[in-house]
């Protein structure tokens, strides 16, 4: 229901407006005074503000002037009984949406109402949409996990229908929501995103459904919540197997009846969304906490994104993409792979996905010595099986001390590659002496100098 702030001195336009206003739909709240309209409009966070202009102690002007000095952004819509042209000029200068003279005429102040409201609700979503605008980017792949994915995104963006989404980290949850949101009927209503893992569990709740005035410490003014900002669009739960039990409760029945209550508040709001869920958790397995009902509720349509190993037939391709992104934003010339170089890179397992890929794209363009790159400048990968070889090699050990020996080798060697061969920045970052790290190369016969092609 949406909340109407009558500002106005007399006893008699309060209580006409309250009664109108009231017979339309519209929760109304009054106050017979500037200040008490202020304190009115912090405390409940109204939708529209009706707001007298002639009034003793502080006059409609002065309300205008303190809702924006206190960042209270209400609409206002001003009524006067000494209305003029000079006036209501005056009033739209200072912000009103519009101007209203006294005697009110019932059907056209419930159009400018109806209006008011309408045109704020799109304010708030193109504002929303604007902090969400991001560069699109398109999912790059056509192996065979990855036309199973766009097919999916096909056939289930036309529909209402929840979507759940798993897959380890970086590997591009967040470029497939946005493709449904795109190709759905919301794409012109916000898509509002909620990252579960980084609120504070007991701030949860307030994050998603807002909260009002003094309902917490700290909470000194109504907040709206994303479910809110998200009304006619989607809203993306990434994360969502991090969320507290008692939130999930408070989700389960929001995306089942389609409407909730803020924290510390009793109004019930309704919202029309569609809801996306994200995880890269197991949310099946009893240890993972969460509740089957919701997971249930979640599951209606369901996507498994597969990990980048399972796509080696696409790292060219993402290769292709991130080298041109990146150089044009950076402001370098796209760098080449050699072919030796481009084994490495499809025989590795890519524990961070297509992150990892991203970031060592980044990485290459500014501080590769070589075009085209070559294998001595890929220091932090080691290919699948070469990772297989090395814990085949330490399970041989004799005996526990090789194994030491072994592991401190290997360990060191990483490190020397990760800092490409600088024994001074290695020894800092190990947080060791560097002569003792100069023995131990000698001990171990460590390489100190990346590999060169022949």
């Amino acid at each position: 229901m949406q909340k109407i702030l009558v500002i106005d001195d007399e006893t008699a336009i309060r209580d006409t407006l309250e009664q109108i206003l009231g017979y339309e739909g519209y929760k109304v709240l009054k106050a017979s005074s500037g200040a008490e309209g202020l304190q009115l409009a912090a405390e409940a966070g109204p939708d529209l503000i009706l707001l007298d202009i002639k009034m003793p102690g502080m006059d409609g002007f002065e309300v205008q002037k303190a809702l924006q000095e206190r960042g209270l952004d209400i609409p206002v819509i001003v009524i006067s009984g000494h209305g003029n042209i000079e006036t209501a000029v005056e009033a739209v200068r200072r912000g009103a949406y519009d101007f209203l003279e006294k005697p009110l005429d019932r059907s056209r102040m419930l159009l400018t109402i109806a209006n008011c409201l309408g045109h704020q609700k799109v304010v708030r979503s193109n504002r929303v949409l604007q902090d969400q605008l991001v560069p699109e980017v398109p999912l790059i792949g056509d192996s065979p996990a990855m036309l199973e994915v766009k097919e999916f995104i096909a056939k289930v963006a036309p529909s209402e229908a929840t979507v759940l989404i798993t897959g380890e980290n970086g590997t591009g949850k967040e470029l497939v929501v946005r493709a449904i949101h795109r190709a759905s009927a919301r794409a012109d209503h916000p898509l509002v995103e909620v990252n579960c893992a980084a609120i504070p569990r007991d701030l949860v709740e307030s994050e998603l459904f807002g909260h009002e005035k003094g309902s917490f410490t700290g909470a000194d003014r109504p907040r709206t919540g994303k479910f809110e900002q998200a009304d006619g669009g989607t809203l993306f739960l990434d994360e969502i197997g991090d969320m507290n039990e008692q939130a999930q409760a408070k989700v389960l029945k929001a995306v089942e009846e389609s409407r909730f209550q803020r924290v510390g508040g009793d109004e019930t709001r309704e919202v029309n969304v569609r809801i996306i869920a994200a995880t890269n958790r197991d949310l099946t397995d009893p240890e993972a906490g969460f509740r089957q009902d919701l997971f249930f509720r979640l599951n209606v349509l369901s996507i498994h994104l597969p990990p980048l190993r399972e796509r080696g037939g696409d790292i060219e391709l993402l290769l292709d993409w991130f080298m041109a992104d990146l150089a044009r934003s950076l402001k370098l010339k796209p760098l080449k792979f050699s072919p030796d170089a481009l084994a490495i890179l499809r025989e590795y397992s890519w524990p961070g996905n297509v992150r990892e890929l991203r970031n060592l794209v980044e990485r290459l363009l500014i501080m590769a010595p070589h075009d085209p790159v070559r294998p001595g400048d890929l220091p932090l990968l080691r290919p699948a099986s070469a990772q297989a070889g090395l814990e085949a090699d330490l399970l041989g050990c004799r005996d526990f001390q090789e194994f030491k020996a072994r592991s401190e080798a290997a360990f060191l060697q990483h490190k020397l590659r990760e800092n490409l061969y600088n024994v001074s920045r290695t020894a800092e970052a190990l947080g060791m002496q560097r002569s003792n790290l100069y023995k131990k190369i000698t001990k171990y016969g460590l390489q100190t100098q990346p590999e060169v092609d022949s």
